[in-house]
């Protein structure tokens, strides 16, 4: 057994952006979960991680030479309202996996750091085997994201709104550049009048996320658009499953594309564009319809961090910058629409766009589920009239009349998301020292368009007394 070889490139080439620090020593360490498949695809020995030399890896209190934990600095808008200085108030990065695809190993809960800003820097078990089991969901479901490795109980007790066990998750991403990350060093370039650190931190994301943007032209906005596209590529995919963010915060978007942060997210349930899960999300800025406003108005923040790369004046930088920001609602709306006649099993035509807006209005005004309705609607491709709501009875002859790919469908739409309600029960078994239903639920995300038997309570919305649904950020 031997333990990872870690490298520091961010702590090395941007000490003006990472913290050293410490993790802090956690009282009593067991393993919750451990993602053995996950430690597979990195070379990771999970026996390794499993000893006594793995948990203090896992928990950061020791880790490999060449490794330099730092918490990394950021900006961020928070819903709208600009923070010139945020940062990793309870992360450590602990370095990067050596070899031909890096990846950060990144900690949650490892304790206060310079920018914990009045916080702990603790984490509990409940949101951090949150993370762990939706990562992981989305990752089985074919969405860029960050994924779990590791979750970690500390033996410790946090004080939340009472007494919690603590937790440390182990995060691995592509990195964790942010547009946060670009807003920080932006506004010291506008201090300063030096664009030397803005410069090496766009040739960075180059390098790392989209080499082909270093033989463009011009490169960085070559890297814009690059960032435009996957984020228009990912919000589409979270609309097309129904996935709450919940905290769109600029420092919550990544420069690589994954989806990043699952704090106070959830999966819609009845479809209804104006839904809002997060306890603190008073005005709904971050509710499931507005996810492709909100990503272009954080893309414009990332195009004000780039304005004085992009050209040589700031009029042309600005004209430059807004007609390719321009272009990510028809970028989002081209992958949204593919995906969404790929649920119906159908192909473009002006018939079908008009049926799936209709079909849209239906299950908002009837408040029908959104991920049963295409395996249901699928059902009913075969013969099964009765799978769908009588108020489809209209409708199914005209989708029919298209002559849809039903097993296309079935390939497409999942039988199996993280439901609120399964989620919560499993995460307050795990407080309970249970973890069997949170391994039983992990179990039946890993293979989500795969209909099995016995799996039925899996599949099927929450009952009428799970009532109104709310989740919370966890700080």
């Amino acid at each position: 057994m031997a333990p990872p070889l870690l490298t520091a490139d961010f702590a090395r080439e941007f000490p003006e952006l990472a913290q050293p620090w410490q993790a802090a020593t956690p009282a009593d360490p067991k393993l919750l979960v451990l993602n053995e498949k996950l430690a597979a695809e990195l070379g990771l020995d999970p026996d390794w991680l499993r000893s006594p030399d793995g948990l203090k890896l896992l928990t950061g209190t020791s880790v490999p030479d060449g490794a330099t934990p730092v918490a990394q600095a950021y900006a961020g808008h928070q819903f709208g309202n600009y923070v010139p200085l945020l940062g990793d108030g309870r992360a450590l990065l602990l370095g990067e996996l050596a070899g031909d695809h890096r990846r950060d190993i990144h900690l949650k809960g490892s304790g206060r750091t310079p920018f914990a800003r009045g916080g702990d820097g603790l984490a509990v078990v409940g949101p951090m085997l949150r993370e762990y089991l939706i990562s992981e969901a989305m990752h089985a479901l074919g969405i860029p994201t960050t994924r779990s490795l590791a979750v970690v109980a500390t033996g410790a007790q946090v004080q939340r709104e009472t007494q919690l066990p603590g937790a440390v998750l182990t995060r691995i991403a592509a990195s964790h550049l942010r547009v946060g990350s670009f807003q920080l060093v932006a506004q010291q370039a506008r201090a300063t009048g030096d664009l030397g650190l803005l410069r090496r931190l766009a040739e960075h994301a180059i390098a790392r996320h989209h080499p082909q943007a270093a033989q463009a032209e011009n490169p960085y906005l070559a890297l814009f658009e690059a960032v435009v596209e996957a984020q228009a590529s990912l919000v589409a995919q979270w609309m097309l499953v129904g996935f709450v963010h919940g905290v769109m915060n600029t420092d919550n978007m990544t420069i690589s594309g994954e989806t990043i942060d699952y704090g106070p997210c959830a999966f819609m349930d009845a479809y209804d564009p104006a839904t809002v899960f997060s306890s603190i999300d008073y005005s709904g800025r971050y509710a499931y319809g507005n996810q492709p406003l909100v990503a272009q108005w954080n893309l414009a923040r990332f195009a004000e961090t780039l304005l004085p790369l992009l050209a040589a004046t700031e009029e042309l930088a600005l004209s430059t910058a807004v007609e390719t920001l321009e272009g990510f609602m028809p970028r989002y709306h081209g992958h949204w629409s593919a995906g969404m006649l790929a649920k119906f099993g159908l192909t473009g035509s002006v018939e079908a766009a008009a049926l799936i807006d209709q079909t849209l209005a239906l299950m908002k005004d009837n408040a029908v589920d959104y991920t049963s309705f295409f395996r249901n609607l699928a059902r009913a491709g075969r013969g099964d009239t009765a799978a769908l709501p009588p108020v489809f009875d209209d409708w199914l002859a005209r989708w029919q009349a298209l002559q849809p790919d039903v097993d296309a469908m079935v390939r497409v739409n999942p039988v199996y998301i993280p439901r609120n309600h399964l989620v919560e029960q499993a995460l307050t078994a795990a407080m309970r020292d249970d973890l069997v239903p949170v391994r039983k639920l992990l179990e039946v995300l890993a293979e989500p368009y795969d209909e099995r038997d016995g799996l039925a309570d899996y599949a099927a919305p929450a009952p009428p007394e799970f009532g109104d649904y709310q989740t919370f950020c966890g700080t």
